[in-house]
């Protein structure tokens, strides 16, 4: 086949399916998700069965799967999905996060969980959340484009919003909120955010950031305090059921220090507030260049939350550093692919859409990774499609759903017979891109 005929059948696959390379990482991802989640689910396995961890998993790559095949068959342009179906995302996960702020079960240490009843069925707002955010942050960028430049406004309603949903997510972990403005900042530059107004986000952060620190270690202190008092008075306070209350910022505070003394865990005897550590570093240590081999993990039956907040270090025991290198050079390549297209994209509201997708997708699993070889401090994280977790894998499909549709959208305004990019968007959402460059080659 010659090399025209090989991009004429590319281009034709990405106009019927979505981009292939997108399509070929996902199903990589998946692969490895039923292999590596179920090597280390030793503990899950001796508690339920030899079958059940693996059919739960493959249940929810399943259903997400689903997701992913039907979003891409949908245009990103179409009215019913951008005026009906995400303003109820918006607004289901708000209302969520607000509960799970107020009532929300506590999960591995955090306050971040419900349980639809019935189904019996857990979900994690908190992941709801990056998606929710990125297609407001996507709406509101659309729509405050001004000389191919996010309008001031724009930047302070779009600041404002990572502000509100990370102020909701804070209980169920600092990472999300953190994450969320990573994500916020990459589709800054993509939809033409002028440097100086970057720099001033970044500073807002900060300072948020720092006086949220600041009130929460004085909060905990007061709290303390009081807690102190009562028990002295009344000595019914010890009866009280602690089992919902979760200090965060101590815990946060203890995580941070020991980060920065990682050096001396080689001096410390292995116990409940360092396991995590030690049996991570042991099993990537003990994988090496080249791993030990698929099923022949000896940490997955010591290490806590194996099959989820530290499941790199699995992969990196079972297929060494090679193999690691590898998972984290797919999560690069689909972010890498997602900005190719966004800067074919005559709009910006697509390409909005598609990098910030992508970028929630590959800076999680960059945070999990960094998490999981002490590059960052501890912290839960799931390692996108990988990791078992519901609600994760099935935001995360959507996504990845979204960018097949967005990409199948763009290739298609080139074919004569389909226009579909060309299709009217809601009023106001029709801004050029600003970050569109003109691309002479193929597509491909």
């Amino acid at each position: 086949m010659s090399e025209k005929e090989k991009i004429s059948r590319y281009k034709e696959m990405t106009i019927r399916y979505g981009d292939p390379w997108i399509w070929g990482i996902y199903l990589t991802l998946v692969v490895l998700s039923i292999v590596e989640s179920y090597s280390a689910s030793s503990r899950d396995v001796a508690m339920m069965g030899v079958y059940e961890p693996i059919i739960k998993q493959v249940s929810y790559l399943f259903i997400g799967a689903l997701f992913v095949v039907g979003l891409s068959r949908v245009n990103y342009n179409n009215k019913m999905l951008l005026l009906v179906l995400i303003p109820l995302l918006w607004i289901f996960t708000m209302v969520a996060l607000v509960y799970v702020l107020l009532a929300g079960e506590v999960v591995n240490g955090a306050q971040r969980a419900f349980t639809i009843p019935i189904i019996n069925l857990s979900v994690q707002p908190s992941e709801l959340a990056k998606l929710s955010a990125v297609t407001a942050l996507a709406y509101i960028m659309a729509k405050n484009q001004e000389d191919r430049d996010v309008s001031t406004k724009g930047v302070a309603i779009s600041a404002a919003l990572v502000a509100f949903f990370g102020g909701l997510m804070i209980n169920s972990g600092l990472t999300n909120t953190l994450l969320l403005m990573c994500i916020s900042a990459t589709m800054f530059v993509v939809g033409g955010a002028r440097i100086k107004k970057l720099l001033a986000v970044l500073a807002i952060y900060a300072v948020v950031g720092g006086l949220f620190w600041v009130w929460k270690d004085l909060s905990e202190k007061r709290e303390e305090n009081m807690r102190q008092v009562t028990a002295v008075q009344d000595d019914k306070a010890k009866s009280v059921d602690k089992s919902k209350v979760v200090e965060r910022h101590g815990m946060r505070k203890d995580r941070i220090y020991n980060w920065l003394h990682r050096d001396e865990l080689i001096k410390d005897s292995v116990n409940s507030e360092n396991s995590q550590e030690m049996f991570s570093i042991m099993a990537q240590a003990h994988g090496g260049l080249w791993g030990v081999g698929i099923g022949n993990s000896r940490e997955c039956s010591r290490l806590p939350l194996a099959f989820s907040d530290y499941i790199f270090s699995i992969i990196l025991e079972e297929i060494g550093l090679v193999g690691g290198i590898f998972v984290m050079i797919l999560y690069l390549w689909l972010l890498s692919r997602a900005a190719m297209i966004a800067r074919r994209c005559h709009r910006v509201l697509p390409a909005l859409l598609i990098i910030g997708m992508a970028s929630m997708i590959t800076f999680e699993a960059l945070f999990h990774m960094a998490i999981n070889t002490g590059v960052f401090p501890v912290s839960g994280q799931p390692l996108p499609f990988i990791s078992k977790g519901g609600t994760s894998i099935l935001v995360n499909s959507i996504a990845i759903g979204v960018m097949l549709s967005v990409s199948r959208t763009i290739a298609n305004t080139d074919n004569g017979k389909n226009k579909d990019d060309g299709i009217a968007l809601p009023s106001g959402l029709d801004a050029r891109n600003p970050s569109e460059i003109p691309v002479k080659n193929e597509w491909k």
